[in-house]
């Protein structure tokens, strides 16, 4: 395990319990009261899962995991962070639903997972803390049955090279959009799960083009179905977002039009 690596997970062991006690993003109560944590673009292009297996990428601690379980999929998380990992598992065992969660860093599964899934899916804010992506693509290539589908929805690539600290007033560039082979080191950066919880640490992330990432799983030999783009998010990347009615966060001034969000489905051939 890399240095980065080992940061990165320290980051995310100690972020679980600021996500878990977040209303605003997460909600676990809400989860346990019925509520689903996926995305409207999530039921609509992944609706038949009924019956599946899948296998949930940087899962966190689980909530999306379990609403596709609830969905009638055999799901199974993976995750880094043993913080987040157990408390997928007390939700698993709270809601009763079946599930089963690991706990390894992605590049890893392979020695520690033998299955093959119907569906692959992974989904926001995960690329970037990825440091190799063609690498990354052939796991996922690994891991699906032939004819078996990946599915990421994810912030827009190019939203990654604006400042997006918690005191900016407009868009600036800060970040590099292509690929370097040393991460980008980040410090303070609060989560957009609860801006207020002043949480500081040190996180490593690599930025990744569109091009990078279309390729990567070309390369893995998966065929590309469709590729769509949204100017609406999940979160609130930049203070001057507003939330709809919906939920979804966009940008307060309706000019602009920078996509915040994108999807994709990749078929194993």
């Amino acid at each position: 395990m890399t240095d980065y690596t080992a940061s990165n997970r320290a980051h995310w062991n100690a972020r679980t319990a600021v996500n878990a006690a977040s209303t605003a993003r997460y909600d676990i109560e809400g989860f346990k009261a019925g509520k689903t944590t996926l995305t409207p673009i999530d039921l609509e292009e992944l609706s038949d899962v009924a019956g599946k297996s899948l296998l949930h990428l940087q899962c966190h601690f689980g909530l999306d995991t379990l609403s596709w379980a609830r969905l009638g999929a055999d799901v199974t998380g993976v995750d880094f962070s043993e913080d987040a990992i157990a408390l997928a598992e007390r939700l698993r065992d709270e809601t009763g639903l079946d599930a089963r969660f690991l706990c390894t860093d992605i590049y890893e599964l392979p020695q520690v997972l033998d299955d093959k899934f119907d569906i692959v899916y992974t989904s926001g804010g995960v690329l970037f803390w990825l440091s190799d992506l063609d690498r990354w693509a052939k796991i996922i290539a690994h891991f699906l049955k032939p004819g078996g589908i990946l599915y990421l929805q994810e912030e827009h690539p190019f939203l990654n090279v604006f400042d997006d600290g918690g005191e900016v007033t407009d868009l600036h560039t800060r970040y590099p959009y292509f690929h370097t082979e040393q991460p980008l080191q980040i410090e303070g950066l609060l989560p957009h799960s609860d801006p207020a919880a002043d949480q500081r640490g040190v996180e490593y992330v690599w930025s990744y083009s569109f091009s990078d990432i279309l390729n990567a799983l070309i390369g893995a030999g998966l065929r590309l179905d469709y590729l769509h783009e949204f100017t609406h998010g999940s979160n609130q990347r930049f203070p001057f977002m507003e939330q709809g009615e919906d939920g979804r966060w966009r940008w307060k001034d309706a000019s602009n039009d920078i996509p915040l969000t994108f999807s994709l489905q990749a078929t194993k051939v």
